[in-house]
């Protein structure tokens, strides 16, 4: 069952730019419909499990407010039952904004081919209809200092597992949280700039409250990290 709203924590409603008001290299976060659940979002990209979609912003803009995440691990449900129906027009105009979405209407509707008016109205309908729930500019972490990726499991007491979860996401380093099946109940994942860093997060998740076991792997080398939903 999806979780109650009574334990959502409020006021985490941002401000997404327009593409035209982006700087750097830029990725279409698209939801599609899945029935999805996503406990953390990092730079509102999209993190999904099961059972439920929840989207990862809104635009003050937009005429009608989508679910809304924080990096303080502030979650607001948004639940989709159904798959939005796209037509072949959609699809082009998402696979363009995907590979950059800083494209002007007017580039669009010269590879699209279609009018701007029409691109422009379309990329409404998808945003009003949360298929494009923001655009974000996709960062190097290496770049910028992090330097260690960690994949951790996470067994918790019964009944204690939603709670947990939320502690965990508050770590603005924790990129994504994840319910999984299996011996685990939960995965983490987590970014950090060296080893100290980790066996302190390591030894600080391990003795939290209702957490009965952790098991860590440190990622060697990524072979492929796809942030977008390819169509």
């Amino acid at each position: 069952m999806p979780p109650s709203s009574s334990w959502i924590s409020p006021g985490y409603s941002q401000k997404l730019p327009s593409p035209s008001r982006l700087d750097g290299p830029t990725v279409v976060s698209v939801a599609l419909g899945r029935n999805l659940n996503i406990y953390k979002v990092f730079r509102h990209e999209i993190v999904q499990t099961a059972e439920m979609l929840i989207d990862n912003g809104t635009m003050s803009d937009w005429p009608r407010e989508r679910g809304v995440h924080s990096n303080a691990g502030g979650i607001q449900a948004d639940t989709m039952t159904t798959p939005t129906a796209l037509d072949e027009l959609d699809l082009r105009i998402l696979r363009l904004l995907n590979a950059d979405a800083r494209k002007s209407y007017r580039d669009i509707a010269k590879e699209a081919d279609a009018s701007l008016s029409t691109v422009s109205n379309r990329v409404r309908k998808l945003e009003e209809e949360g298929v494009i729930s923001g655009y974000v500019p996709v960062l190097n972490e290496a770049r910028l200092g992090f330097d260690v990726l960690a994949v951790v499991g996470v067994k918790i007491h019964k009944g204690k597992l939603l709670e947990v979860q939320r502690r965990i996401a508050k770590d603005d380093r924790v990129t994504h949280v994840y319910d999984v099946t299996g011996e685990w109940d939960s995965i983490v994942v987590v970014r950090l700039r060296n080893t100290r860093d980790l066996d302190a997060f390591i030894k600080r998740l391990g003795s939290m409250e209702y957490v009965e076991n952790t098991y860590t792997q440190v990622v060697l080398n990524v072979v492929k990290e796809e942030r977008r939903v390819l169509l």
